[in-house]
């Protein structure tokens, strides 16, 4: 026969518990460890450049798509809701539609030609050799330069009366020397203010390239060597695909600045339609007809094209490269 049970005792407890009960305090709560009071910090970190990109990039960005489908003109107030006139009538604008014509011309032989000019300048200045930090920072300086600071420069270049060019045309036995380059002949035009573009991505196309550059390692280039590879073979098959994502961010990077080139072509050619851009009609558009709908309408075009081109790019250029 089982012997009875006494009564439960309460299990032991410490002195400092015995004292807060008597003294009718509640139990002290657990504590929280410290560093969940430092989960907000990177929030906060970042919170004034995001306030700073919606301010500035999405904000104007929403606003520019509402009011393209307005018609938003000084001359004719009020504001007023016009669906996709805007848009049809920038179709029907034949100084947009050449406008257009010459800004693919740009896009197409800038990106093509500052690539090529890029890869280039980069194989040359992936080897260390005495003064290269010299020759980088003499390369960097078109890119430094302001597009109006360039534009004023090429004017002096380009002028018909005392230019290099029709100095040089001159020296050369290729003709009077005195021909007007800019304005007339459109293609000439469009070609020789792309070169000024071409002049001023170049440099950043380089670097980027050359960043790029910098990561393949060495042994890769030594066992290709080994392997009997030559120059042509080594570029080819490893610094060419290699380098593909470097490549592709500098080609983003130059077909940007060249959908959205205005400095040049409106200080080396005007207002003329010989060389004008989309986004000198833009400007045209906007704030000498004071016709702001098809303005804000065009804008939204340019950053769809621009967006297109770009994925496109990176679709077809780019590759993860893994070491």
């Amino acid at each position: 026969m089982a012997a009875p049970r006494g009564p439960v005792q309460p299990a032991p407890r410490g002195d400092d518990t015995m004292r807060d009960e008597v003294a009718g305090d509640a139990p002290r709560p657990a504590t929280r460890p410290r560093g969940r009071r430092f989960e907000l910090l990177p929030y906060v970190l970042v919170a004034p450049v995001a306030i700073f990109i919606i301010g500035l990039a999405i904000v104007p960005a929403l606003f520019t798509i509402i009011e393209s489908f307005f018609k938003v003109d000084e001359l004719d107030p009020p504001t007023r809701f016009t669906g996709l006139s805007n848009f049809v009538e920038l179709f029907r604008n034949e100084a947009v539609t050449n406008s257009a014509v010459n800004t693919a011309f740009y896009v197409i032989v800038g990106v093509a030609l500052s690539t090529v000019l890029g890869i280039a300048f980069a194989v040359l200045l992936q080897r260390p050799f005495r003064g290269r930090g010299v020759v980088m920072a003499i390369l960097i300086l078109p890119w430094a330069l302001p597009g109006v600071v360039e534009g004023i420069l090429w004017s002096g270049i380009f002028d018909p009366n005392a230019g290099l060019v029709n100095s040089l045309i001159a020296t050369l036995h290729l003709g009077a020397g005195d021909g007007v380059l800019l304005g007339q002949n459109r293609l000439l035009t469009i070609g020789l203010i792309e070169l000024v573009q071409v002049w001023q991505m170049t440099p950043l196309m380089t670097l980027l390239i050359f960043a790029a550059l910098q990561l393949i390692p060495e042994e890769l280039y030594e066992a290709a060597m080994v392997d009997g590879a030559g120059q042509w073979r080594r570029f080819t098959t490893i610094t060419l695909p290699l380098a593909r994502p470097g490549i592709a961010v500098a080609m983003v990077q130059a077909l940007i600045t060249t959908l959205n080139i205005f400095d040049q072509p409106y200080v080396l050619n005007g207002a003329a339609s010989t060389g004008a851009s989309v986004t000198m009609q833009t400007y045209f558009i906007s704030f000498q007809n004071l016709n702001f709908g098809q303005g804000y309408a065009l804008s939204l075009l340019i950053a769809l094209v621009t967006v297109a081109l770009s994925f496109l790019v990176i679709r077809f250029v780019y590759r993860k490269v893994e070491l």
